[in-house]
């Protein structure tokens, strides 16, 4: 919420029918405020109006035009208004821009219930292993799938945790395209794994003994993890999922 202070409001006046790749110029800067947390914006739809060409556009019943002015409008401090206004003059294009000096008499409250409160959450960061190995949907150990087997050997390992993801396109060394159709089988997979080095290094052997073909790569990485609810400063790589 903003607080009761000199802030910056910005009009930024667009073409109702001009796009920003492949969206409304308008919808584009509405999405980016809310993602930079702007405190709020506002889009007003035009009724009439001219622009740059000095062609009169009017809106009607029987005749609606797609080259009305839009109007998106906020407000907020002149540091935030600095920082985002680039980005805001690349989805612009052909628009026009103002800003204005302001002062906040009054903040707008949120109405109890609209919004969840704010959950604290904590961030740890560190180093790891990523380990992923890729297989076909179709290769075995002993009486089994061979990507079930790998991730009930990863669980039973205490690795952190395994994702299997399932290919849709793509080509191996005998540059074939194979594209996966929604009853084809014989897939290319792959597992990814995050965890501390030691525990991947250990696990390499029991690997070796499951796989009889397929690709097998390690690289180091650094691990970002947001935890909600909870500051317990717990391993970075000790999670319910890789990410």
């Amino acid at each position: 919420m903003l607080e009761l202070e000199k802030a910056l409001k910005v009009s930024i006046y667009v073409a109702d029918g001009e796009t920003y790749h492949g969206v409304a110029r308008a919808s584009a800067m509405l999405d980016f405020l809310f993602y930079r947390g702007v405190a709020g914006a506002t889009v007003f739809n035009g009724v009439a109006g001219f622009g740059a060409d000095h062609h009169l556009h009017t809106a009607s019943l029987v005749d609606v035009s797609d080259r009305l002015p839009v109007k998106l409008e906020f407000v907020d401090t002149s540091a935030k208004v600095e920082e985002i206004l680039p980005k805001l003059r690349e989805i612009c294009g052909s628009g026009m821009i103002e800003v204005q000096e302001t002062k906040i008499v009054k903040a707008a409250n949120s109405k109890p219930g609209d919004a969840e409160p704010a959950v604290a959450h904590h961030k740890v960061e560190g180093k790891a292993k990523l380990l992923r190995i890729y297989i076909d949907e179709k290769d075995k150990w002993r009486t089994k799938s061979l990507h079930e087997a790998l991730v009930e050997a990863l669980r039973a390992n205490d690795i952190a945790g395994v994702t299997v993801y399932k290919a849709i396109l793509g080509y191996g060394s005998g540059r074939q395209i194979h594209q996966r159709h929604v009853f084809s089988e014989g897939a290319s997979l792959m597992l990814t794994v995050i965890d501390e080095e030691e525990k991947i290094s250990n696990f390499m052997p029991i690997l070796d003994k499951m796989m009889t073909n397929g690709l097998v790569v390690t690289s180091d990485v650094d691990v970002i993890t947001y935890r909600y609810g909870s500051s317990s400063q717990s391993s970075p790589s000790r999670k319910d999922s890789d990410a």
